[in-house]
């Protein structure tokens, strides 16, 4: 029977719970599941178990909860890893950390790097309307998402896409590349390729101010901004100082015939917006309050928003 390596995975949110329990069912041997610490959910407050510790308790693995992993993960010193995997963890892991593992350590990251080191690289390949997404399967350095890359697989960007979609394919394609890879990476056979540092860009963690759109975008790029934050958090326009969401739209003309931000149409064929360049159509929207919804349920309980400025 082939022995797979003593693995600690680390990873907090549903993309890494998914890759994980992929992991264990193809037999890897997952020895302990570090993960941030469970946090307070809603509006009442109640502190749910992270993702990847639902996962871990399912199959009776150890969890490790470090308040801050750089000042505590003697614990981890203590299990001894053969190998460390790490999929969206949201802690710097420190280098004294990464030399435990004989078999060093690997992280999952969203984007084909170089390009979009960082914390939001599924949002920013649709902010910025490209085509083509994926994984890269790389080295952990100290040095944040530097270090060389054993495994790239590409995703196709449709036209419909948005961050929730999106992130699931995602899931799907890390756990597809890491399994990929992992045979001839402990085997010794897969040495990994540097990256070209000439073609590195950044993206930061999206912050609250960007969740509020810009009326005056270009109209594909506020449209790249709608697709980067649906159907969560949800970008926003203000309407009577209110939180009007705007999460799902298209393109529908180059034309200007209104202000900048009117609703210039508003019955059961269109809701429309006016932009500097043209015109969007509003196709799933959520007031302030209320259940995201479609376009025509908007219309039919707001026949009065025909020519509302939204800011």
């Amino acid at each position: 029977m082939k022995e797979y390596p003593r693995i600690a995975f680390m990873g907090t949110p549903k993309i890494a719970s998914y890759i994980l329990e992929g992991l264990i069912e193809q037999g890897y041997n997952v020895v302990l599941v570090v993960a941030n610490e469970d946090k307070p959910i809603g509006r009442k407050g109640n502190v749910e178990m992270v993702p990847t510790k639902v996962v871990a308790n399912k199959y009776n693995i150890e969890v490790f909860q470090p308040h801050k992993i750089r000042l505590d993960y003697q614990r981890i010193k203590e299990v001894n890893p053969d190998l460390i995997v790490t999929c969206a963890y949201g802690q710097i892991v420190p280098q004294g950390l990464l030399d435990i593992p004989k078999l060093g350590a690997i992280n999952v990251h969203g984007s084909l790097l170089p390009k979009y080191r960082g914390a939001s690289p599924i949002q920013q390949a649709l902010i910025n309307n490209d085509t083509i997404a994926g994984v890269t399967i790389m080295e952990m350095i100290d040095k944040m998402d530097a270090g060389r890359m054993y495994y790239k697989k590409e995703i196709a960007i449709d036209e419909e896409e948005n961050y929730s979609s999106l992130y699931d394919k995602m899931m799907k394609t890390g756990l597809e590349a890491l399994t990929e890879m992992l045979p001839d990476y402990i085997e010794g056979k897969n040495k990994g390729v540097e990256q070209d540092e000439n073609q590195v860009t950044f993206c930061s963690k999206i912050t609250k101010e960007q969740e509020h759109l810009n009326v005056n975008d270009s109209i594909e790029s506020f449209l790249g901004w709608v697709k980067g934050l649906s159907y969560q958090p949800g970008g926003y326009l203000l309407w009577d100082n209110q939180v009007f969401k705007i999460l799902k739209a298209k393109i529908k003309n180059h034309l200007v015939e209104g202000q900048i931000g009117e609703i210039i149409e508003c019955d059961k064929n269109n809701l429309t917006l006016q932009l500097k360049d043209g015109q969007l159509s509003l196709l799933e929207v959520q007031k302030q309050g209320k259940n995201r919804m479609s376009y025509k349920d908007f219309v039919n309980g707001n026949k009065n928003f025909l020519h509302t400025l939204l800011k």
